[in-house]
């Protein structure tokens, strides 16, 4: 752009020669330089799409990349074209389209080293390589993977060089024979990550360092490093699989008591975050630990339940390990009748494993067998010298295929067949997750929010000028939870947080979310409609109405009652999602911090109403003035008790 700007500045000074043409002249530059800071802008804004969409919406990604090359192409900007290409592949490498991400990431290689850009180098090396150990070739794997660091510490990009270093040390993993090789390459990862202040990397690196000590029967050794993981992954989702990680390597110690508390630890964590998962690899541990212990009884009923989980995330690795759990304690139990059915639960689950895994492997050769047609192809092309060589070469090579795929397509159809039935019901537990993964989006989002997010792969924040919003607040909750068991306290909260779903819903509100033990919901957004407050001046009544009758019930049973406070305010905020990897839509300004102190200020039993909203209601429902209360930045507010709404 420098240079066209000095071109204006030029032409400006030999102008005062030639002023009758001065002005078309300038005019048509301005327009140019116009045009082309547009495009430049464009092309930002595709290439930034795409990047960010990438785990989201492969298929925005690449659309956003194609658009990106098309424009790049044109105004002939290389390190554009080159990272178009890049995101391009990784959309395809996403979407399991190997062949594709090659060709693709090839292009932007091509162009990289043409610009001698070393960090884009690298990077295609590293992804390059990661196909390759993806579909178990090693040797090829680690090819790129030494390119790949060769060329990070050419650009002296320390991030990239620990990424080199780790997926060497991933590859060498994959044998026990490399565990020392790899060791070494983990070790010279792990200081560079802490030097960059990468808490990601370093969970990962010693999570996988602690892998090998503990296959090597070292458990102290991976203790070390799995307290390291911890420490790193602490107040991440992850923190659960390095408590599971740590609770292995006690168990591997005999010190069941040690491991049993770190994987209720790892188990409490991943219920917390709702990692169901890990709630799964936890579970079974635990399951294991009892059994060792002969606490045959425990052992099953955690068995048991971690089965439930397993089927829902459709963990076949972890269902093979409860079975056969399962059967050993029902044989160990003379339950002779429910151990042959889950013997039988275990040979199916490893037959359906074996077929994954020869599924695999299929996929491998078929690959394979893509890469060395497509590198027939390229050959093809480049030796216009030899094209009758080339051409009986293609043809010998066309007829291999041809026998090699029909070999292939015979041997396919034999395992399509014996495993048709299989296949049917893989299927049909896939669709089951789509449809489970979009309801999933549809109860943490409001649907017109989703669907946006959905869309186009981002939610835009919005201003409303009038919400309501409601707090609810149990009193003396500390002293309750303190009371009761973790397991208790939870199911009373959700107990009562269900019902409170349902009276929002039932009255067209939007629930935001919980905290601890309070509950919060609006009116008036994501759509804007009339009546919203007294919509919510109703909801509130009839929470109240309810945890009445519950408490009711609770004394009679000699139970302590739960009381509740509630508060209500109604203006102005901001409404919209957060975060990237677990979505939230939340509410941000003063009406929110009104209301809370609404809730505050209340007593249980009651509804306590901002002046805002005894406004809005006076006509519907009878209230009762109870002073003012002090709110920063706002001024001295009026509260008044909801009686109960007036019917005419």
């Amino acid at each position: 752009m420098k240079l066209k700007l000095s071109a204006v500045i030029n032409f400006i000074v030999i102008s005062t020669l030639f002023c009758s043409a001065q002005d078309r002249t300038l005019d048509s530059l301005s327009a140019q330089l116009q045009k082309e800071t547009k495009d430049t802008a464009r092309l930002s804004l595709y290439l930034n799409i795409a990047s960010k969409t990438l785990d989201i919406n492969p298929d925005i990604a690449i659309s956003n990349a194609t658009e990106a090359k098309e424009l790049a192409t044109k105004i002939g900007n290389q390190k554009s074209l080159a990272l178009a290409f890049k995101y391009i592949g990784s959309g395809r490498w996403i979407q399991g389209n190997y062949i594709a991400a090659l060709d693709n990431w090839n292009r932007a290689m091509k162009i990289f080293r043409q610009l001698n850009d070393r960090e884009g180098i690298a990077s295609i090396e590293g992804n390059i390589g990661s196909i390759f150990s993806n579909q178990g070739n090693d040797t090829k794997a680690l090819e790129y993977f030494f390119d790949f660091l060769k060329d990070a510490e050419k650009s002296g990009n320390k991030f990239l060089i620990a990424n080199a270093y780790n997926n060497i040390g991933a590859v060498y993993q994959h044998k026990a024979i490399n565990y020392d090789k790899a060791l070494n390459y983990y070790i010279k990862a792990l200081p560079l990550y802490q030097e960059l202040d990468n808490t990601d990397g370093v969970g990962t690196v010693t999570g996988n360092i602690g892998e090998i000590y503990l296959a090597g029967n070292n458990p102290d050794s991976a203790i070390h490093y799995f307290r390291k993981q911890e420490i790193a992954f602490e107040g991440t989702v992850d923190i659960a699989y390095s408590l599971y990680n740590i609770g292995r390597a006690y168990e591997l110690r005999e010190k069941y008591d040690t491991a049993l508390k770190y994987q209720q630890r790892a188990f409490d964590s991943a219920m917390a975050d709702n990692s169901k998962l890990y709630m799964v690899q936890s579970g079974k541990e635990i399951a294991a630990i009892q059994f060792k212990e002969q606490r045959l009884q425990a052992a099953r009923s955690t068995y048991l339940k971690t089965e439930q989980l397993a089927r829902e995330v459709q963990s076949s690795y972890d269902l093979k390990d409860i079975y056969a759990g399962l059967a050993s304690i029902y044989a160990a139990l003379h339950d002779y009748t429910k151990a042959f059915k889950y013997q039988s639960l275990l040979l199916d689950i490893k037959d359906s494993i074996y077929n994954k895994e020869t599924d695999q492997k299929l996929a491998r050769y078929e690959f394979d067998f893509e890469m060395e047609k497509k590198q027939g192809e390229i050959t093809l092309l480049e030796k216009d010298k030899e094209l009758q060589v080339l051409e009986l070469r293609r043809q010998k090579l066309a007829t291999y295929s041809f026998i090699t795929g029909f070999g292939m397509i015979l041997v396919l159809a034999f395992i399509l067949y014996r495993n048709y039935r299989n296949k049917v019901k893989v299927n049909r537990m896939l669709d089951s997750q789509k449809a489970q993964i979009e309801q999933l989006l549809l109860n943490i989002l409001p649907a017109e929010v989703a669907s946006e997010l959905q869309a186009r792969g981002t939610a835009t924040p919005r201003f409303y000028e009038r919400v309501s919003v409601l707090f609810t607040d149990f009193k003396g909750f500390t002293k309750i939870a303190d009371e009761l068991s973790p397991q208790e306290v939870v199911s009373e909260l959700n107990e009562c947080f269900i019902e409170f779903d349902a009276i929002i819903e039932k009255y067209g509100l939007e629930k935001i979310k919980t905290i601890g033990d309070a509950y919060m919901c609006a009116g008036g957004i994501p759509t804007e409609r009339d009546g919203h407050v007294s919509s919510m001046v109703r909801a509130a009544i009839e929470i109240q109405q309810w945890m009445i009758l519950r408490n009711n019930r609770r004394m009679e049973q000699g139970i302590e009652p739960w009381t509740i406070r509630i508060g209500m305010h109604v203006g102005p905020l901001v409404a919209g999602v957060v975060g990237k990897k677990k979505y939230a839509y939340d509410i941000w300004g003063s009406t929110v911090n009104v209301a809370s102190r609404m809730e505050s200020n209340g007593e249980p039993g009651k509804v306590n109403i901002s002046e805002a909203v005894y406004h809005s209601i006076r006509g519907e429902f009878t209230c009762t003035h109870r002073g003012k209360i002090y709110a920063k930045n706002i001024g001295a507010i009026d509260m008044y008790f909801v009686d109960h709404e007036i019917l005419s």
